[in-house]
């Protein structure tokens, strides 16, 4: 009786001095252990792997699929960065409390005397550029970190319901009309010191899904999002000026992300049409800034 021969052993197709009884399963080439992947059915060899995966703008469609809340970590990072870049310049910035306005606070925070007359070479005011850019920089600017720890995790917890509704775009239109909103509010209630946090663009987004739910039929205070804005509106009103807290900015922020939330979040057997979604929130963002123009004259 004959035995089988023994098996035909090739050598890899990218090593040739390494001996071989394996094969692709996609095009049959001979190939090592190092050079063969594991595939849903059989092993591919690099070439037939590389040539298997989707191109690049697919790899990023999936990528950001994967990520329904792009734009509130983006937020949730540039809040950070900007904490991290105040506490390096001061690293008392990071008590509790703030522990004061740092130099790189006032170069951020908003006030509406520095946007009237402008800051001059030699920081005093008058003589100066009006910096409005500082109705944005201070929407990101925090006071120890405490201030940001709760405004983060507020940001967090209600960009999870509002960015997958709205999706990126209109998500981030509306957290920029409530920002604005808010630094608007400052401008109209405070005339002292240097007002910042990302709590007026956090109040808009709370104003806006409180709209919505009430446009629904929901009793609002009876969500975890009614009572916290109404625990906030309080504390505001009853403790804000023992706490340092700027009730314009609360308000302003509020309105402005009510507004938009009329529009955006409207439900849908009222819904409106699709460019109206987009349009309320710059259209909040531009009476913010006129009324901010307004005000400071």
């Amino acid at each position: 009786m004959s035995l089988p021969p023994p098996p035909t052993l090739t050598h890899c197709y990218r090593h040739p001095d390494r001996e071989t009884g394996r094969h692709c399963t996609r095009c049959g080439k001979p190939a090592c252990s190092d050079c063969l992947v594991q595939a849903q059915i059989g092993s591919h060899c690099l070439d037939c792997a590389k040539a298997a995966r989707p191109d690049i703008k697919t790899r990023v469609k999936y990528a950001n699929a994967k990520q329904p809340t792009l734009v509130t970590n983006a937020i949730i990072a540039i809040n950070a960065a900007v904490f991290a870049w105040v506490a390096i310049g001061d690293p008392k910035s990071i008590g509790l409390g703030g522990g004061g306005v740092t130099g790189r606070q006032f170069d951020l925070g908003l006030n509406r005397q520095i946007l009237k007359d402008g800051i001059d070479g030699l920081g005093n005011l008058g003589n100066g550029d009006n910096e409005w850019y500082r109705m944005i920089t201070s929407g990101f600017l925090h006071f120890g970190i405490l201030h940001i720890l709760l405004n983060m995790y507020l940001l967090y917890l209600l960009g999870q319901l509002l960015e997958r509704d709205l999706g990126r775009t209109r998500f981030a239109l509306l957290y920029m009309a409530s920002l604005l909103g808010g630094s608007a509010g400052v401008l109209l209630f405070t005339d002292q010191g240097i007002s910042g946090g990302a709590s007026g663009a956090v109040f808009g987004l709370m104003g806006a899904a409180a709209i919505s739910m009430h446009r629904q039929g929901i009793n609002i205070l009876q969500t975890g999002i009614g009572r916290t804005l109404a625990i906030n509106l309080a504390i505001t009103f009853f403790l804000g000026s023992s706490l340092n807290i700027s009730i314009g900015g609360h308000i302003g922020g509020l309105v402005a992300g009510a507004a938009c939330g009329l529009v955006m979040l409207a439900p849908k057997w009222k819904a409106f049409p699709k460019w109206a979604t987009y349009a309320a929130p710059v259209a909040v963002s531009v009476a913010s800034i006129v009324i901010s123009v307004v005000i400071v004259g």
